[in-house]
């Protein structure tokens, strides 16, 4: 079970704290419980499931602490910037809503709370970018896709996460592994003209490190 599948198992935001999954874990954990249901096979399996992934999740997150979250961290130099894509002026429920959305592009079939959720993951990846915790980048991403994988934005965040992971793997000389993410940022987001270019800049960097 990845830790993607963890937190949707759990209901909680990729990127949440250990505080919020304790919380959830405790409360599905009431109400899937077999005494609760008896003979219901469903909710035993349901039960099962809720504790694996509670075990899984707080286990990588004790080695993996969230860090403290910035507004607005400036991004990494020479890597493709994660922007936020201006969306079209449109009615929205609340001037506090749209006040919130006026940033991101968000697809049309997103909840509100998704939108707000997306928000959050967005400055949690800027953050855990800028201080190089590429894995735990690449769990809240992942995790973020499964959660609205109809939101080609956060597919565009999915594909530079995994560059920068690989241009990191290229400085500590895994060039196996680094070659594995740059494919992958490709697969992700083929269209994407910038992260294209800084992708072969990459892949040319790993060449010639590797012919020497």
């Amino acid at each position: 079970m990845n830790i993607g599948k963890c937190y949707q198992i759990l209901g909680v935001s990729a990127g949440a704290t250990l505080t919020e999954v304790k919380s959830s874990y405790r409360r599905l954990a009431r109400q899937y419980h077999p005494d609760v249901n008896p003979g219901n096979a469903r909710s035993h399996e349901q039960f099962i499931q809720i504790n694996q992934a509670y075990q899984n999740l707080t286990g990588w997150l004790a080695q993996n602490p969230q860090p403290a979250i910035e507004i607005s961290p400036p991004p990494s130099e020479n890597c493709p910037e994660i922007k936020k894509t201006p969306q079209p002026t449109q009615p929205t429920k609340t001037h506090q809503t749209a006040k919130k959305s006026a940033n991101f592009y968000h697809h049309p079939n997103l909840s509100e709370f998704d939108k707000l959720l997306k928000q959050k993951a967005y400055l949690q990846l800027q953050q855990l970018l800028k201080h190089q915790r590429f894995a735990r980048a690449i769990a809240l991403i992942e995790g973020l896709v499964q959660r609205i994988p109809q939101d080609t934005e956060v597919r565009q965040w999915q594909a530079i996460t995994y560059q920068r992971m690989g241009r990191y793997l290229i400085d500590i000389g895994e060039f196996d592994k680094a070659q594995i993410y740059l494919k992958k940022a490709i697969r992700t987001d083929p269209l994407n003209r910038s992260l294209l270019s800084e992708v072969k800049r990459d892949f040319w960097r790993l060449q010639t490190l590797v012919a020497h």
